[in-house]
């Protein structure tokens, strides 16, 4: 395909030329926030290599190549559209969405079962899904169109967007979401922004206060006017954002001019020195006057706050505590922990982002994958250290401090089929090849879509045809892919020389396609064969001319197929020349040709 040998070469340029896409936006961890409707507007595109990620056209190299990246969560199941414009129509656009709820957006370059839909077309000018497309997936090529069918999002699941500029250019473009008048989902979240939770340092000189959502860092002002305490002569002198990415914060840390004491208090919000309060992704603004509690007990240990959002099949745990627990006080072999449940779950490491000794968040490195649907129980024991974990105010956790979470059954899209061929219609049947807990199954075969669990097709072509199912339970999912050859087409065909001369020798060469098993030939002289290649035929010698019916007749396991041709014979092939002429314009003999 012309457009990958283009993009090999333009890759080992860029790699070489440009720098490694790591502004905010081009990483997958770094994505912008989308939410409802609002429209992007990417003015320009830095240049950047980008990395090879999966993709179901497989066999050539998919590539976030001068990236943005855009992740948004559905609220509402239903058919997703939207519309990518170059602001210059003779560029190259691509875009692949990944359904990444459960798992780290990184694993995008690494698992392929994450894919629900894409567009790798060669073709130029305004890009998206819609009612109009055909295919979830359309390749790299010219042959294929730059609009591909619309996924369905489904309720609660967490997508990334991957916009990807194949043309060696700076021009942007648009982005608009749900442009589709059959498109239904819906990606604005109707949660109202607000304050979840506070808590302090163990000094008092900080406090800590939790969103109930993710909000724009942007919207806080850095002086910290946003917030108030309710004890007087205490003030907040900075805020600080704690960032799940570049663009959102779901926590913001407050440095205060005076410890606080233990004791109750509360936090406020309210529109600080920017003129607003902390807005949302869709800028919404939290309400003035939000506040939540704030109790700073003397001497109480910390526990165990949630536990991350598990991924299907989870091989690592993320708990989260309400003070950050010393990295020192971990033993690294995870004896400090163990799990209990329907399946034995052995901890083979723990780990924390301790870049500064201290994390408020610990990860647990299981053994193998936990695949066994149930729940589970995380519990806090004395490790090989002699001790548990120990929180920065040096509080050490109590034994059997313990957090329930449940695992999901994986789902697997493994499938068979059952086939039946004729001489004019293939009939195949597919079956899912598990029982599982899968409650969709999405087919694609050979570009014919099924939301079925066995769907039938009958193929009167011949070829190669590749069949994809994804299934899915609701939260774990899984693709599998597979290429079925049908190669019964039989069709009898042969050469020969349609005219001869008396005497001449007539012969017939077998061009037939197919798993043949027999040949039958009728020279209509009386003779027959059954060679693939028989031997020449004699015709008799006649008065006039005649044609002959030659036929071949040949035969598979299952069909017959025959084609017949004429071959004319002529009385004789002698020319006859004149002796002489005359070309003198007199109108006699002026002209030599065969007298006959």
């Amino acid at each position: 395909m012309k457009k990958i040998a283009l993009f090999t070469l333009f890759y080992c340029i860029s790699f070489v030329a440009y720098p490694q896409c790591n502004n905010n936006g081009q990483t997958p961890i770094s994505s912008f926030p989308v939410c409802g409707n609002i429209q992007f507007v990417q003015t320009t595109v830095p240049l950047c290599p980008g990395k090879r990620v999966p993709s179901p056209c497989g066999g050539a190299n998919y590539t976030d190549i001068n990236p943005y990246w855009y992740q948004f969560t559905c609220y509402k199941t239903g058919p997703f559209s939207f519309s990518i414009i170059p602001n210059d129509l003779t560029d190259d656009y691509d875009w692949q969405i990944f359904d990444i709820t459960g798992h780290n957006p990184g694993e995008i370059y690494t698992n392929s079962s994450l894919v629900i839909a894409c567009n790798w077309s060669g073709n130029k000018g305004i890009t998206g899904a819609s009612s109009a497309g055909t295919s979830l997936f359309n390749c790299a090529g010219f042959d294929f169109p730059t609009f591909s069918s619309m996924p369905t999002l489904q309720n609660g699941h967490t997508y990334l967007l991957l916009i990807s500029h194949f043309t060696v250019s700076q021009s942007g473009y648009t982005i608009n979401f749900n442009t589709d008048i059959k498109s239904s989902t819906v990606i604005a979240d109707p949660l109202v922004p607000d304050l979840k939770s506070a808590f302090a340092s163990c000094d008092g000189q900080n406090v800590y206060v939790v969103l109930n959502k993710k909000m724009k860092r942007s919207s806080l002002a850095s002086n910290g006017s946003d917030f108030t305490i309710s004890l007087p002569g205490i003030n907040v002198i900075s805020a600080t954002p704690i960032s799940t990415n570049g663009f959102q914060m779901d926590t913001v840390l407050l440095n205060l001019d005076k410890p606080l004491q233990p004791g109750s208090y509360t936090v406020t919000i309210k529109k600080g020195s920017d003129q607003n309060t902390l807005l949302d992704n869709c800028d919404v603004a939290t309400a003035q006057g939000k506040f939540t509690d704030l109790k700073i007990e003397q001497g109480i240990p910390t526990l165990i706050k949630d536990l991350s959002p598990l991924t299907c099949k989870p091989q690592k745990l993320e708990l989260h505590f309400e003070k950050a627990i010393l990295c020192n006080s971990l033993s690294n072999d995870g004896s400090d922990f163990i799990v209990t449940g329907p399946s034995p779950v052995t901890v083979t490491g723990v780990s924390g982002n301790c870049g500064s000794g201290k994390s408020f968040t610990i990860y647990l490195q299981l053994l193998s994958p936990v695949i066994v649907e149930g729940d589970y129980k995380v519990v806090i024991k004395k490790g090989k250290d002699g001790n548990t974990i120990i929180d920065e105010c040096g509080q050490e956790t109590p034994e059997n401090t313990s957090i329930i979470f449940h695992v999901n059954s994986p789902v697997d899209a493994g499938f068979i089929y059952t086939s039946t061929f004729d001489c004019k219609v293939n009939s195949f049947e597919f079956y899912k090849e598990n029982v599982d807990a899968s409650k969709q199954w999405i087919w694609d075969i050979d570009g014919h879509k099924f939301d079925v669990q066995n769907p039938k097709i009958g193929f009167t072509d011949y070829g190669k045809k590749l069949v994809t199912l994804t299934v899915t339970n609701g939260f774990c999912s899984d693709t599998k892919t597979q290429t079925i050859n049908i190669d019964n087409e039989l069709r009898a065909d042969f050469a020969t020389d349609n005219i001869l001369c008396p005497e001449d020798s007539a012969v017939f060469k077998d061009k037939s396609i197919g798993k043949i098993i027999s040949w039958n030939w009728d020279f209509d002289n009386g003779f027959s064969s059954i060679q693939q290649n028989p031997q020449y035929q004699k015709y008799p010698i006649l008065f006039d001319e005649k044609e002959y019916t030659i036929t071949l007749t040949i035969k598979s396991e299952i069909c017959t197929s025959a084609i017949s041709q004429k071959i004319k014979v002529l009385k004789s092939c002698y020319i006859a020349v004149p002796t002489g002429f005359t070309p003198n314009g007199d109108g006699l003999n002026d002209d030599l040709y065969p007298a006959n």
